[in-house]
Parts: structure tokens; sequence; C-alpha cells
């Protein structure tokens, strides 16, 4: 149990669940954690998974009157006026969607003038004449103090205004989103096999470059384009994660790359492994249920050839992975990527289940 001078705090998915919880009473949510953990990403996502549109305001870039509005001189009635901001939705927009996120990044981050700003939008869904439509949430991000980011002390009335959750990193749920977003598969091995190496920051550190999921996701990039040479190739990792783990991962991709194909595998034409490195069988793991995937997402195989494949695939994790693995290609395949087959129509799954079903069950749950 987390000690109360602890700060409490949740992966993505527990993250998701509080903020869809908070956007049905409208309540104001600050989402703090340290950088590069994917704060972004989970509002994103929320706002895909409700069909709306997310408005993102980069509130370090802006200046008061950006959401309060400019004065001019109405000449209908001859008084001060003000003139609403074109950031923030009218009704007419609003009624667009089904709901309306608006997310104000890097909120602490702004100066204390545009913070101060925020106040009554914040609090009471309106700035000056301005009102926010019924439809539209608010959510906040931004960086601890303690993270070396660009931030100021949030005044105690803005901060009370908010319902606070703090994200960290989780490999499980990371990993899951990895292989549902097609996250190059060397890199999803590699993390599966040293889960530490997901996220390195440290505030104390003066390395530019350090491993986050966000930095993880730019390797994944420069591996789907992989035209550079070695050289170079390994000067771009470790311009995203820092000449230690670049060394780490490019080590783990040359031993995997002696690996047999997986095509090969589930076929049938090989069911042996010569290579017992740790961190190449988490690769071969996850790279068979990449191809299967892929077998399956574009029909090159029937319902009853897919049979086939499957039970190729267990028998061969059966003969040559340990019990870890096992479960981790069985999860991925199962759960992840719901890949479905027929347990009647397998030769091995008997003893598959035999031997793994328990452990299976509770992975997949």
């Amino acid at each position: 149990m987390t000690s109360i001078t602890e700060q409490y705090t949740v992966t993505a998915v527990q993250a998701k669940k509080a903020i869809l919880r908070s956007f049905k009473s409208k309540r104001p949510t600050f989402l703090w954690g340290p950088p590069g953990i994917g704060k972004s990403e989970v509002v994103e996502e929320i706002t895909r998974e409700l069909g709306g549109f997310m408005i993102d305001l980069r509130m370090a870039q802006m200046e008061p009157t950006d959401l309060r509005g400019i004065p001019f001189f109405n000449k209908n009635n001859e008084k001060m006026d003000w003139a609403p901001p074109i950031d923030l939705p009218d009704d007419e927009f609003a009624s667009q969607y089904p709901v309306v996120v608006l997310f104000m990044d890097e909120m602490n981050s702004a100066p204390p003038t545009v913070q101060a700003a925020a106040y009554q939008l914040i609090l009471n869904r309106r700035i000056g004449k301005y009102v926010l439509p019924d439809n539209v949430v608010m959510i906040a991000a931004g960086n601890r103090e303690s993270d070396k980011g660009v931030t100021y002390r949030m005044p105690m009335p803005l901060a009370n205004r908010f319902l606070h959750i703090e994200m960290r990193s989780d490999f499980n749920t990371w990993q899951n989103w990895a292989i549902i977003n097609n996250i190059h598969q060397d890199v999803v091995s590699y993390l599966s096999f040293a889960k530490n190496d997901l996220y390195d920051f440290d505030s104390k550190s003066s390395s530019r470059a350090f491993a986050t999921p966000r930095s993880w996701s730019f390797v994944s990039d420069i591996l789907k384009d992989e035209d550079e040479d070695t050289d170079t190739l390994f000067t771009l990792i470790s311009g995203c994660v820092g000449e230690g783990l670049a060394s780490k991962f490019s080590a783990h991709r040359k031993i995997s790359s002696k690996l047999p194909n997986p095509s090969d595998i589930l076929s049938g034409d090989v069911t042996t492994l010569d290579i017992k490195e740790v961190s190449a069988m988490y690769s071969l793991t996850i790279s068979l249920c990449y191809e299967m995937k892929d077998m399956v997402d574009n029909k090159l195989v029937t319902n009853s050839e897919f049979n086939q494949v499957f039970d190729r695939f267990l028998a061969y994790m059966m003969n040559n992975f340990e019990t870890e693995l096992v479960i981790l290609g069985a999860k991925i395949a199962l759960k992840t990527y719901n890949l479905e087959m027929d347990a009647t129509k397998l030769k091995h799954f008997a003893e598959f289940h035999k031997k793994y079903g328990k452990y299976v069950l509770d992975a997949v749950r």
C-alpha cells in the first residue's frame, strides 16, 4: 500500500479510467507526469475512442489575451467589448461532435499571467462573456517541478480547481499499446527482455538523450525506414535513448538477426532453435506473433490453414522456450491480437493446456 508520504501514481490504463469518469461530471482534471511518458497520447486516445475532437492548447506558448480575447470598441452600443479567442470552440463547432476535449498542455509551464487567465474558464466554464458549450470537457497536463523542465509553481487557487492524477511508466501497459500500434518488433522484443530500459529518465543527469516511451517510438520510426549505414543508425538511436542503451539495443539486434525466419517456423520448415541467447528468444517470440497477425490481417491463410499455423506455433514454443516466453507468446496472440483458432483442430493444444493452461489464463484475463 502506498505510504501517505508518497505520491500516489497510476498507469496509463488507470489514468484513462479516471479521466473518463471525471469527464462524466465535467470535472477539470490535471494529468501530471515526467517527460515522454505518454500523457498527451492518453488524452488523444480517449478523444478518439469517444469519437470527439481534441483542441490542443500549448499553454506555455500563449498570452493571457489568447484566452480572454482582445478588447475593442463596439460601435453598436458605444462600449468596450471583447473579441472571443478563436481557439476556444463555439456552439456551432461543438455541435458537430459528441464531445470536444479542451486539452491545456504544459499548463504549469505557462507564465503566471496565463494561468491566472485560466482561473475562471476552468472553474466556471466561462471567461468574460464567453461560455464553454455543454459538451466540452477540460483536461490539463504538465511535468512535475522535479523534472527539470521550465515550470512555475501553480497557484493554490488554480490547483484547487483541478482533480489531480499523476501517471507513471508501466511496461505491461506500454507493451500492449506498442504491439497494437505497430511499434517495430525489435523495439518491443528488446524491451520485453529489458523492461527497465523502457524509462530511464533521471532529473539529476546531464544527458540530453534518455529513454522514455516517446523516445523509443522515435527509434521505432527510424528502424521502419532503415536505409542508413550502421554508424549512422547507431548515431540516430543514440540521439533518441542515449549511447549506453543504443549499444545494448544494437547488440540485441545483432544476435536477433541470426534467428530463423518466423515464416519458416510457422510453415513447419524449422522446428528447432540453436541460439539460446535469452534476448534473442524474446525477439523470436514477438516476431512469431507479428507474423501470425500479418497472416490474419492480410488474409494470407484460410481459417483451416491458420489452425495448422497456430498449432505449429504452440509446438515450437513448447519445444524451444521457457515457460515465461510461452506465456508471453500466448498472451500476445490470444489477448493483444485476439487471434482466433479452433482448439479442437490443434494436435498440440491438449499438451499446451495441460502444461501452461493455468498460467496463460491468468495472463490473458
